[in-house]
């Protein structure tokens, strides 16, 4: 398949055909698709072929040592990598080839492995950044100060209060980022990508450098928000016993390989997983 997206035809029954014979409503209901995916710089391969499934309402964690390829796949995803052959698609949408800004308009948002928060600003501004997607308002029509625009501020407002009382964080909303724990700041970066109200969720090692108690409620937390929104979630973690808990369905990558597919248990006892992880006997 070509990275345009193309590949979609009539079928006799006036459906629409999407990617290999699925119609339009079953790929709608398939969630993300990553199939045969490479990525390389250079001489440098790091993605090889990986394949994922995350279906749609689901928790997927994507696992892998360190290297393995995650977040580079996370990038691809989310259009900030450009994979040089394969297929992503999004409900039947093909992402491959969009840009970071047109990938959001699919309904999609992420945080980030390292945060990616603005410490001068408040808790809530740093919230509002991650509204631009569903603002409509250019710099002409904030200049003169349009009514519209006072409008659309209030309602940009609410939806940035409205996703901080979710994780528990109205009583900082007017802080400054700076100064504030490590374990909050985690949650604002989960406000943000929720704030816009996206389908498809991607966390970037959401329990790195939480404590373990931190971790407990993380879980409870994307468990919560996966429900309320009816997301579907997809979060690369080191942390094995969040993954183990929270997840329905596990893929493991190693060198840039998918090794394994499917529901922790099975994962958590595959010979390839374990080596990848603990190294040939």
């Amino acid at each position: 398949m070509g990275n345009d997206g193309s590949g979609s035809s009539a079928t006799p029954s006036g459906s629409v055909a999407v990617h290999g014979g699925a119609t339009a409503g079953e790929a709608e209901h398939e969630g993300l698709v990553v199939a045969d995916v490479t990525v390389r710089f250079g001489g440098i391969v790091a993605l090889d072929g990986a394949e994922l499934r995350a279906r749609v309402g689901e928790i997927t964690g994507l696992i892998g040592p360190n290297g393995a390829g995650k977040t580079t796949l996370f990038n691809c995803l989310t259009g900030i990598y450009r994979a040089q052959s394969g297929s992503i698609r999004w409900r039947g949408q093909e992402l491959l080839g969009m840009h970071p800004h047109q990938v959001a308009t699919q309904g999609i948002s992420r945080t980030f492995q390292n945060l990616a928060l603005f410490p001068r600003l408040t808790v809530r501004e740093n919230v509002i950044v991650g509204l631009h997607r569903v603002r409509k308002s250019d710099w002409v029509s904030n200049a003169v100060r349009a009514p519209w625009v006072l409008k659309e501020e209030r309602r940009v407002r609410a939806q940035a209060d409205a996703a901080l009382e979710e994780v528990g964080l109205s009583n900082v909303a007017g802080r400054p980022a700076a100064g504030l724990p490590f374990g909050t700041l985690k949650r604002v970066e989960l406000a943000r990508a929720v704030a816009s109200g996206p389908q498809l969720l991607l966390l970037d090692e959401p329990a790195a450098g939480l404590a373990h108690g931190e971790v407990d409620d993380l879980m409870g937390l994307v468990r919560q928000l996966r429900d309320a929104h009816e997301l579907t979630v997809v979060l690369v973690e080191h942390h094995m016993g969040l993954v183990m808990r929270l997840c329905d369905h596990i893929t493991v990558l190693n060198f840039g390989r998918t090794i394994a597919d499917g529901p922790p248990g099975k994962v958590g006892a595959d010979p390839a997983v374990i080596e990848a992880y603990l190294g040939a006997a």
